[in-house]
């Protein structure tokens, strides 16, 4: 009866000092699944949804600019129209392009500019034109150097995408550069040309129409 006295107050005592090391370990392993839960928590926090993503994704895949407006819903000046039909032949579809058109022709482009593979092509509107003095644009038109000296200043040789746009610079089939600038869906070309329609799909190139003539030096 003595001995199981002993023995029952020995393993008492054992028990008692084993119990604060438990407690710590426990206390240990509580501050892990804190840690780990707070990761957890992290981890769970709210992220961009992708239906969010895909919409802003799409936003930049779309023609954007004031004058988009006036292109036509349907037919062969539409957006789907136009993405139809190499660039040249999708210009002359528009008739804010038809002096550009008529330039490209002048020049003998026609045939370089829808053979050429994902080019991005800068385009003047009619109204661009018009800026320029008539005498010095009627020197232009006839001058077939000089003209395939600016208009080639106008084609860039790759796909240039909206993303690109907030601070580009491009070398021209002229060989000079064309720098871009701005943000949302407001850029300029080389500081001073607005982009007034931009992202336009034609079958070969990606179309940006702009509101001045971009000048090449001479």
């Amino acid at each position: 009866m003595r001995t199981n006295r002993f023995q029952r107050t020995a393993v008492l005592a054992a028990t008692a000092l084993a119990l604060p090391v438990v407690l710590t370990a426990c206390s240990s392993d509580n501050g892990k699944d804190s840690g780990s839960s707070g990761a957890s928590a992290a981890s769970s926090a709210p992220m961009p949804s992708k239906s969010s993503m895909s919409s802003q994704s799409s936003t930049m895949d779309k023609p954007f600019g004031p004058a988009c407006a006036s292109v036509p819903k349907s037919g062969a000046g539409s957006f789907n129209g136009m993405a139809q039909d190499p660039v040249a032949t999708a210009a002359s579809n528009n008739p804010d392009l038809s002096t550009l058109v008529t330039a490209v022709k002048k020049a003998g482009l026609v045939d370089t500019l829808n053979s050429a593979k994902n080019i991005t092509v800068f385009a003047p509107t009619n109204e661009a034109f018009a800026k320029i003095p008539k005498a010095q644009l009627d020197k232009v038109l006839s001058d077939k150097a000089m003209l395939t000296k600016i208009l080639t200043y106008h084609v860039v040789g790759q796909k240039v995408t909206p993303s690109q746009l907030g601070s580009g610079s491009f070398t021209s089939l002229e060989k000079e550069k064309v720098m871009t600038s701005g943000s949302g869906e407001s850029f300029k070309v080389n500081g001073a040309s607005n982009i007034v329609c931009g992202n336009v799909p034609t079958s070969n190139a990606t179309v940006y129409i702009i509101d001045s003539v971009l000048m090449p030096k001479m």
